[in-house]
């Protein structure tokens, strides 16, 4: 698959989701910095990559419809979250088909959230 980081994300989350065979752009490396939601959906639309975003502004479905992109993955982890962990996540949740079983469920006011389960 194709990866779009936000600049949200740790750097090396690219390194993890590499060594899983996907491609992966960080949007520090193609938009001026400070790029605007706006500006980084279209990216992501335009180049037809999932974006990866701790920002729930892209939770907002109205604002970024799922028929209109090929995936807007937003994490919900703690603030203080650490690579490691933000970087487990993101491998757990993007591994290849049939090994890993992803879940969407409500979550409050915050709109969908995902997550990843190992397959059984």
């Amino acid at each position: 698959m194709k990866f779009l980081l936000d600049a949200n994300m740790p750097r090396s989350a690219a390194n993890e989701l590499r060594e899983l065979g996907h491609e992966v752009e960080d949007v520090r490396d193609v938009l001026p910095p400070g790029a605007d939601d706006a500006l980084v959906a279209s990216l992501a639309k335009t180049r037809q990559q999932v974006l990866i975003t701790r920002d729930f502004d892209f939770a907002d479905i109205r604002n970024y419809p799922p028929a209109n992109f090929a995936g807007i993955i937003v994490l919900d982890l703690p603030e203080d979250a650490v690579a490691a962990q933000i970087n487990r996540d993101v491998a757990l949740f993007c591994q290849p088909a049939g090994t890993a079983v992803a879940a969407a469920w409500p979550a409050g006011n915050r709109g969908i959230m995902a997550g990843s389960f190992p397959a059984k």
